[in-house]
């Protein structure tokens, strides 16, 4: 997104002077006699955001792809010319269908010279406050393997220059990909100013409090002028440094005229450029402890138009280095690395940075950025949900390909199908894309792309599972997002395959719709499976089918649904037969109840319980009341209640609230007047539905907010105690009055001091205490909530797993409070002008997962969070014939016995395809030869994660060992393993990252000969590690 946007920008030179800024004018004079002249690199860039205002698709064609083609042309012409690239998604798109073959080799050749650099190297610049951590590696793989694939090419640097706050689990991604440096820019603008003024703006960040000096890494963080230069000149109304003027769209235009370009570098001009540019690095120097200054030539939509830039700047910078005497200062252009290397090479003693993060981020009082933690909820949904069916869909085609080597499916066709979902889940975790900071039009874009990708890997699953099962005519379909519904036809009968794509045995229970209302259901051995039917809120011909499943880790299992026209089957005998029938839901209605009017509050409590909980409801307010842990006898009081914030939209009144920003003109309001009650009881599940009215006279289906919770009753012979320790909350909000900002709070008799846990990108917990500020304090107390968020009060949590982002405070003592959906106008002119306004006019149905309990019975809690978020992928069809008999026939597919323990997460199981050999000096010669190989399809990507911090669990913090090749026996045979960087590129025997003096000892070192893999592939894996490895099997 544009650089200058909440940016605070201090004027240059020619101000400071009217200003009468002490010093001013002997700073551009330079200090005669003194040898420590300030060396600054120059580093031309273009910040091209994949979506934001304008699609790839119109953003390619109005600049994108000139950026590149004229950048090659210009940086051929001279040495000492150079650039960075970022965005990988738009240079691909260049490389594919736009350079020609003689700019291919251009682009070889300033690579080896070390003047076209490629930084970060992801598909795009992601943002770090809502994306989860999968999908952050997804991304970065996705541009590295590419990167590396064809030019054998390894970005050791980042340029995180744009995302809205800073990650304490970036740093660490980075350093698991081999980075030798990290560069940060938008942090609170308090906590820069007071960086700036202690010069502390550079340290060494241990970002994982587990992994601490083993991850470490060296951090930049840009000055107040971010990643653009000085936006205004004191000799010229016209942008700063842009010759190249603003990109124009949809068409650039034909005479190459572009609005606002600055003037010509002259002999009238050179000397005001000159004092103008040297004024900015010396005032950018004085926050920095080196004489090395990063100063970066770029902004948004830069370089379209690169003949016009370097030739103004040559001259330029030529002139400041004849000046060096006077002005104290010379210039050159640079890569990132460079500058990096000056600064490693300089041997300072740098400060340590814990596992603090940078957010919320505040770019002025009334800017605190915390509402886009709740933008665009559906796109935030349907990135997460996309992201959890390539999850599936990787492991699955990895089991067909190591299992049935011969198989009739095209290894290509379904290859493509998978990468064509790789990459749209890699471009919504821009900054600008899953923040739902984007235009309506982008929005589309992001959805259109998720869609059409998730439709390509489900017929790939689909084509898997028909051969894998022998189905014959019985063709499977496939759910559609967010639902499993059939629609099938009363009488038909019907088969489910549920795949369970983690890495271990669960138990669970999928929902599908049907429309029929009794039924049977076997499993694949012909057995009766326990399941329930009951009817659909809101509807009379579609009915909810509950099934219990148990899964093995990466199997999948088929069922039977059988539907039933009687509750009675007569027999020979002319008797009802006892044959097994799902659980029938009994449902209870009950009268609304006004809010605030009941008399007998708490009187009247309904129990309703499973084994693990006990969940007293009010029948005065129709409201939870409170909830018992039955292992510990613990009970806590809690309200649910749904709020709204009210935003301002004219800004001539105040603050507003935007896509980005929450600035709300009050305390929350109450919305619902009246709430109306169902509960539905049965075997299997309990379910309670909650009606919220903002009209007493409303109809029934006329509510504006929902909660659908439930609880399930574990039978026996089944290890149901994840299944029985959650409930489950389905939330549905919308649609909205407009300038709304919709929240649920939880309102709890829990002491806990406003201190509330929430998970950084679903890799750690941060504590996060409540900061009173001058101004703005309710916004500024936001964090992002991604997967994980509890309370506590001394051994007893409440714990919030998620789907999907969210934002989520503790504003009081014993309370959390969750936003779900916004709402939004304004007049602003940026708004309006990029069409940036949040008029979301969408129903949106979250779903959560609630726990409660002792630090030890709610330590699954990662686990949980994980089965939540990679849900059993269900696929079904027709089944016709005497079906239960043909199944009985097909035997057990779930034989399997790969699992891991439960405090390691199969985080990655793929054949990526890549075509690059293993072997980096091969590899390179390769490349020398034109010599490419065909996708590898017997290399598998494994990746596996600890879970816990050191010290957090008595038993699940400790390091475990496992022996790869008796772990994926089952898979195939193992030949030969190695371990790699996080994205793969490198073999992790051969990375050496740099290393930085810092002014503390460290407590944490791992002994190096627990982590190598020992010859019988065996590995150790400690707190928090992330263990990437290339397996090869036997053809």
């Amino acid at each position: 997104m544009e650089g200058v946007r909440g940016i605070v920008t201090v004027t240059v030179f020619g101000t400071l002077l009217c200003l009468g800024v002490p010093g001013a004018a002997r700073r551009l004079a330079g200090h005669p006699g003194q040898s420590n002249v300030i060396q600054a690199f120059v580093i031309p860039h273009s910040h091209m955001d994949v979506g934001w205002v304008y699609t790839v698709e119109e953003s390619m064609h109005a600049y994108a792809a000139n950026v590149y083609t004229t950048v090659v042309e210009e940086l051929v012409k001279r040495k000492q010319r150079k650039f960075i690239a970022v965005e990988q998604e738009f240079f691909r798109l260049w490389w594919d269908k736009v350079a020609t073959d003689a700019q291919k080799k251009q682009v070889h050749q300033l690579l080896e010279e070390g003047r076209f650099e490629f930084i970060i190297g992801g598909q795009v610049m992601h943002d770090e406050a809502v994306t989860e951590l999968s999908s952050q590696i997804l991304q970065l793989t996705e541009g590295h393997g590419f990167l590396y694939e064809t030019f054998g090419k390894r970005p050791q640097f980042s340029w995180h220059v744009d995302p809205f706050g800073a990650s304490a689990t970036t740093p660490t991604v980075f350093a698991l990909a081999g980075f030798n440096a990290h560069l940060i820019s938008r942090i609170d603008y308090d906590e820069k100013d007071m960086m700036q003024k202690k010069k502390k703006l550079q340290f060494v960040w241990q970002g994982s409090p587990s992994l601490a000096k083993q991850q470490e890494i060296f951090t930049h963080t840009m000055d107040q002028y971010s990643y653009c230069v000085p936006a205004s000149l004191p000799f010229s109304n016209r942008s700063g440094f842009f010759w190249n003027g603003i990109a124009v769209f949809p068409d650039p235009p034909k005479d190459g005229i572009y609005p606002n370009m600055s003037l010509p570098v002259t002999a009238q001009t050179i000397r005001a450029y000159a004092e103008t540019m040297v004024a900015n690095i010396k005032e950018r120097a004085a926050w920095f402890r080196s004489s090395h200054v990063l100063w970066p030539w770029g902004c948004d939509k830069q370089f379209f138009n690169a003949s016009v830039q370097f030739e103004n700047m040559d001259p330029l910078m030529d002139y400041v280095n004849q000046h060096r005497d006077e002005f104290g200062v010379t210039v050159q252009y640079a890569t990132l690395s460079e500058y990096f290397q000056a600064v490693h090479n300089a041997n300072l003693t740098w400060d340590i940075r814990g596992s603090r993060d940078f957010l919320p981020y505040s770019s002025e009082p009334f800017q605190a950025w915390t509402g886009f933690y709740a933008s665009r909820n559906i796109l935030k949904g349907m990135a997460r949900r996309a992201n959890s069916f390539l999850y599936a869909c990787e492991s699955l085609f990895t089991l067909y390909l190591l299992k049935y080597p011969l198989g009739s499916i095209d290894k290509f066709w379904a290859l493509h199908k998978i990468q064509q979902l790789r990459w749209a889940v890699s471009e919504v975790q821009h900054h600008d894309g899953v923040t739902g900071t984007e235009s309506p039009k982008v929005r589309e874009m992001y959805m259109d792309h998720l869609l059409q990708g998730m439709t390509a890997v489900k017929l790939v699953m689909a084509a898997i599972l028909q051969e894998t099962l022998n189905s014959g005519k019985n063709k499977f379909a496939y759910p559609l997002p967010y639902s499993q519904d059939t629609r099938s036809r009363e009488g038909d009968s019907l088969q489910i395959i549920a795949y369970n794509p983690l890495g271990w045995n669960i138990t669970t229970v999928v929902n599908i719709t049907v429309a029929y209302s009794m039924v049977n259901v076997y499993d694949d051995a012909g057995n009766a499976v326990p399941s329930q039917i009951q009817k659909s809120a809101g509807s009379n011909s579609t009915f909810d089918l509950y099934v219990l499943v148990r899964l093995d880790a990466l199997s999948y299992r088929r069922y039977l649904v059988k539907p039933k026209k009687s509750t009675c089957t007569k027999g020979q005998d002319g008797q009802c037969s006892r044959e097994p029938t799902s659980y029938r839901g009994r449902e209870i209605a009950f009268d609304r109840k006004l809010v605030g009017k009941s008399k007998n509050r708490g009187l009247r409590l309904l129990p309703l319980m499973n084994e693990c909980y006990l969940l007293l409801l009010n029948e005065d307010t129709n409201l939870l009341h409170s909830i018992t842990d039955r292992s510990s006898q613990k009970t806590v009081k809690i309200k649910q209640e749904f709020l709204e914030y009210h935003a301002n939209g004219d800004v001539k009144r105040g603050p507003i609230s935007d896509n980005y920003i929450f600035t709300p003109s009050g305390p929350a309001v109450t919305v619902s007047k009246s709430v109306g009650m169902e509960i539905i009881t049965g075997k299997l599940v309990t379910e309670i539905r909650q009606y919220f009215y903002s009209n007493i006279s409303a109809l029934a289906n006329e509510y504006q907010y929902a909660i659908f919770t439930r609880i399930y009753n574990i039978p026996k012979g089944y290890d149901g105690s994840l299944l029985c320790r959650r409930i489950e909350q389905e939330y549905i909000v919308g649609p909205l009055d407009l300038n709304r900002e919709a929240i649920l709070r939880m309102t709890t008799d829990l002491k806990t001091d406003r201190i509330i846990f929430t998970d950084s990108n679903g890799y750690q917990m941060m504590k996060r205490q409540y900061k009173d500020h001058t101004n703005n304090t309710l916004a500024r107390n936001y964090y992002p909530l991604v997967r994980t968020a509890y309370i506590e009060e001394k051994d007893t949590r409440l714990i919030i797993l998620s789907e999907r982002a969210h934002g989520i405070s503790s504003q009081f003592d014993g309370h959390v409070e969750m936003m779900l959906h916004r709402r939004l106008w304004n007049n602003k002119e940026w708004n309006l002008a990029y069409n940036l306004t949040l008029n979301d006019t969408s129903v949106v149905r979250p779903l959560f997962w609630l726990m409660l309990g002792s630090k030890a019975t709610t330590s699954s809690l990662y686990q949980s969070g994980l089965a939540l978020e990679f849900r059993p992928v269900v696929v079904f069809g027709s089944a016709s014939g005497n079906a239960a008999q043909s199944i009985k026939s097909l035997g057990d597919n779930a034989a399997n016995s790969f699992s891991l323990p439960s405090n390691l997460h199969l985080l990655t199981l793929s054949v990526p395809g890549w075509q690059y050999n293993s072997n980096h000096n091969e590899h390179l010669q390769n490349i020398v030869r034109g010599k490419w190989s065909k996708p590898d399809f017997r290399r598998v990507l494994l990746r596996i994660l600890h879970l816990y911090e050191v010290g957090e669990d008595p038993v699940l913090s400790q390091p475990v060992t496992v022996n790869l090749k008796d772990l994926l026996k089952t898979l195939g045979t193992v030949v030969s393993i190695e371990e790699r960087s996080l994205t793969g590129i490198w073999n992790i025997n051969t990375l050496q990252r740099w290393k930085w003096r810092t002014v503390q000892q460290h407590d944490i070192d791992l002994n190096n000969a627990t982590r190598s893999l020992t010859e019988e592939f065996t590995v150790t894996i400690h707190p928090k590690e992330l263990r990437t490895f290339f397996v090869h099997f036997k053809e």
